[in-house]
């Protein structure tokens, strides 16, 4: 009991299953970021093909992401997040089998699909079953449990990886199953209470025309899409090819390295959500963008795995202040009601996990690794410098609320 309110403080129950969820689909996802770029390599395939595996399934996730905030509306988030979770175990188990790289390519683009349902779902629980002073800390928490669930999967998919390319994909299906279990079992009434329900049942959703009139959320889409290129896109695609092809190491120590920046981000990641909370998301995302930018330069001059462990370990610090405070800021501007809303916010990474993996696949191809790493830090940069531009939205009257005309 002292250990749940040591970690998880006055927040409901709801956040608790959230985050146990999180935990297990974190720990076998973790597993095949580094397997995903060898296993579609074991086909004879170019770097481009490779980071088309990884941008396919963000771009199922996309086209799915209004379809999901509608489905979340009509049916309820435990549902659409119980199923959601069953159709990616099943679509990693057929990935698992897959015998071609078409095969790869379709399957994991499949998975997409219920992993829409489930972030879309997922985070509109979150959002509205927590008090606004603790939208921050709920967010880190859950993204904690990927965190903690991500930080050994890496080397441990790298390990697996290694011995059979197949093998970390049996185990994600695994972890999978047992997170749509949980959203099925637990998330009943009787086990998490009606906490959920704080928001009055007879208040209208934010519609997206209401959201795209305000400033902050027009910045904030592009910085989780900027964020999504740079956190997502270059680790899941070139980053461990660049360990292997140009530093001369071995998927392992890729994933070594993923592991390293996952685990300074979750010991800072608690922290971080009370201090977004206490002083503002700006803030958090300023302090955050710079440790990260920091990284990314030290990318562009990589030239030894000392160099790349201390680029993952800065970047690991920075994310852990910058990768709450953009949803916080959208649940800021609607007060958590709005699943389209969220949908959207959740579509803008999803692109910039298509775009990025694409376009970095391309470059290194035909320019090399250096060029891509240069082209997301000045892409990276200019996100930085909109973040400054940025309006408080950590306050107790709302924009939505207000109307303000300077949004």
């Amino acid at each position: 009991m002292n250990l749940r309110k040591r970690v998880f403080g006055e927040l409901p129950n709801t956040a608790l299953v959230l985050t146990s969820i999180s935990f297990l689909v974190a720990i076998g996802f973790g597993l095949i970021i580094p397997a995903i770029p060898i296993f579609a390599k074991s086909f004879g395939v170019t770097n481009t093909a490779i980071g088309l595996v990884v941008s396919m399934f963000a771009v199922m996730r996309f086209s799915a992401g209004l379809f999901s905030g509608k489905v979340v509306n009509q049916f309820g988030e435990r549902l659409v997040l119980g199923v959601g979770l069953f159709l990616v175990a099943f679509f990693i188990l057929l990935t698992a089998f897959a015998q071609s790289y078409l095969q790869l390519l379709i399957f994991r683009t499949l998975s997409g699909l219920g992993s829409s349902m489930f972030s879309v779902s997922a985070s509109s629980l979150l959002l509205r079953s927590v008090k606004a002073e603790q939208r921050a800390q709920a967010q880190s928490i859950y993204n904690g449990g990927f965190l903690v669930g991500g930080v050994f999967g890496p080397a441990v998919g790298g390990l697996l990886a290694t011995i059979n390319p197949r093998a970390p994909f049996f185990v994600y299906a695994t972890t999978l199953s047992m997170a749509s279990f949980v959203a099925f079992f637990f998330l009943r009434s009787q086990h998490v209470g009606n906490s959920h329900d704080n928001a009055d049942k007879a208040t209208k959703q934010t519609s997206l025309a209401s959201a795209f009139k305000l400033y902050p959320y027009r910045v904030i889409l592009f910085v989780i899409f900027v964020f999504n290129w740079i956190l997502f896109g270059i680790r899941s695609s070139i980053l461990p090819i660049f360990v292997t092809d140009k530093l001369g190491s071995t998927v392992a120590i890729a994933g070594l390295g993923l592991t390293i920046g996952a685990l300074i981000q979750g010991i800072f990641l608690i922290p971080a959500g009370r201090y977004s909370d206490h002083n503002g998301r700006k803030p958090a995302l300023i302090n955050g963008g710079t440790v990260i930018l920091f990284g990314m330069i030290l990318l562009i001059f990589c030239n030894n795995l000392i160099i790349y462990f201390v680029a993952m370990a800065l970047m690991g610090f920075g994310s852990a202040y910058a990768s709450a405070a953009p949803m916080s800021v959208v649940g800021d501007l609607i007060s958590g009601k709005g699943g389209q809303v969220i949908a959207v916010a959740q579509m803008a990474g999803d692109a910039g996990m298509i775009v990025g993996p694409l376009v970095l696949g391309f470059i290194a191809d035909h320019a090399g690794f250096t060029p891509a790493f240069t082209i997301s830090t000045l892409l990276f940069l200019v996100t930085y410098l909109l973040i400054l531009t940025l309006p408080e939205t950590n306050t107790k009257q709302r924009f939505v609320q207000k109307n303000e005309p300077e949004l």
